[in-house]
């Protein structure tokens, strides 16, 4: 899968991801990780999908980014763009321990939802 450290390259980014952002609806949201890509930011070391703890919970959490622009206002180092099926593969491997998604936590529209919520709203 592709990887990219240049900011300024459009196709890392999902316009309907952004749009579904600002409604703050689920459905509209997993929709459009349904039907896009989304820009994940990525552990230097292997590549890997970059996860964090929730320090009130200490329960993983998984970021998401609409687009390269917010994921660099938020995490400096590397980001791929991932398929809606690597989104729904992860989601799956890591059930129990990534309890969390946050998109955009940097803005303009962040929202948190609960993976197993995020889930269920892929698949309807």
């Amino acid at each position: 899968m592709p990887s990219h450290s240049d900011p300024d390259q459009p196709e890392f980014r999902n316009p309907s991801l952004s749009d579904a952002l600002q409604t703050r609806d689920l459905a509209a949201v997993a929709f459009a990780l349904r039907h896009g890509p989304t820009v994940v930011p990525l552990r230097a070391e292997d590549d890997e999908a970059l996860t964090t703890t929730d320090p009130a919970t200490g329960q993983g959490v998984l970021l998401l980014f609409s687009d390269i622009a917010f994921a660099r206002a938020a995490l400096p180092g590397p980001v791929a763009l991932r398929t809606p099926g690597w989104l729904r593969a992860f989601l799956d491997l890591y059930e129990g321990e990534v309890t969390t998604v946050i998109l955009d936590v940097a803005g303009p529209h962040p929202m948190r939802a609960a993976a197993p919520d995020l889930l269920a709203a892929l698949d309807a």
